[in-house]
């Protein structure tokens, strides 16, 4: 790997800092990526079209691997995203993409494909590793799944991270 390549990351920033922290890469030279959606919103005495963010919470930039480190400095900015305890390096072709689908359309919406109750999951760490169950309930950041063995239903409480969707 080549230390001075630039790649894609996604930053998670805070609450509604999205349009704040791409000014502030803008204004130090990094090249960002804040997609943005037109809306209008209805006021009591007007409408008005603004521009919102598309995906809440994150910006993405694109930075040489030995600097990504300075982004966290930036206000607004909390972390990377991560995929398998590194920052998740983001292809090329997915942020052109992302470009070309919004150019094509308008009054875009993002759903997050997540879990849902009564989905089937897999528990990915534990003593219940490889288990597979239904999920009954999601609470904050833990889920109850129900397992089923040996004629008997099971019923344990997880953090949602160590469950994912069987598909």
């Amino acid at each position: 790997m080549n230390e001075n390549s630039s790649y894609w990351y996604a930053v998670n920033t805070k609450p509604r800092w999205e349009k704040k922290v791409a000014k502030s890469f803008e204004q130090k030279g990094i090249e960002h990526y804040c997609p943005l959606n037109k809306v209008i919103r209805q006021w009591s005495d007007r409408k008005k079209v603004i521009f919102e963010p598309i995906f809440r919470g994150y910006v993405f930039v694109k930075v040489e691997e030995q600097k990504k480190w300075e982004l966290r400095k930036i206000d607004g900015v909390l972390n990377f995203v991560y995929w398998l305890g590194r920052p998740a390096k983001i292809k090329e072709e997915e942020i052109t993409i992302i470009k070309k689908f919004l150019n094509e359309f308008n009054e875009i919406q993002v759903e997050h494909i997540g879990l849902h109750v009564n989905q089937k999951v897999r528990i990915r760490q534990g003593i219940l590793m490889d288990y597979e169950g239904i999920l009954i309930e999601i609470s904050g950041n833990t889920a109850i799944v129900k397992i089923e063995s040996m004629g008997l239903q099971l019923s344990a409480r997880f953090d949602k991270k160590n469950i994912e969707r069987v598909i």
